[in-house]
């Protein structure tokens, strides 16, 4: 779901892998569906790749989305320029046990600015996490019965 959505640090918004070269990639707005080059040197975050402390180890974003997603019933989330109190308290009721001391507030306004942007453009598909937790997973270890 998360795979080939980026951030790029001091441009705005989400962006869509769209083709690499050696030392330049081209990404697409999911704003304003513009391409532009990134050179690869700049800071690009895979979403991804990117998770949230927590005091019992790190939650992928994917994880906050989907928490996210359930709670608002596949609806936006609390709007990113909602007052400081307003935004935490809701970033505790998703992400109840999160490192205040390590998650800092500029990142969990990120979180919910994404998070808006993904389920505005229909691209929060969690579909593919319930077939794979409905999926038996074989014993492996186990021989096959013969007759």
């Amino acid at each position: 779901m998360l795979k080939g959505i980026l951030s790029i640090s001091g441009e705005p918004g989400l962006y869509r892998l769209a083709a690499e070269t050696k030392n330049r990639i081209i990404v697409e707005s999911l704003i304003t569906a513009k391409r532009m080059s990134v050179s690869v040197t700049a800071k690009i975050s895979s979403l991804e790749d990117i998770a949230v402390f927590t005091h019992s180890g790190d939650v992928p974003l994917k994880d906050i989305f989907r928490k996210i997603f359930e709670h608002e019933n596949g609806g936006p989330s609390i709007d990113p320029k909602s007052p400081e109190k307003d935004i935490k308290q809701y970033f505790g009721i998703i992400v109840p046990d999160y490192n205040q001391e390590r998650v800092y507030f500029s990142d969990i306004k990120k979180v919910f600015l994404w998070y808006n942007i993904l389920q505005g453009k229909g691209l929060l598909d969690f579909s593919e996490d319930v077939e794979k937790a409905e999926t038996p997973v074989e014993n492996q270890n186990e021989a096959p019965i013969s007759e």
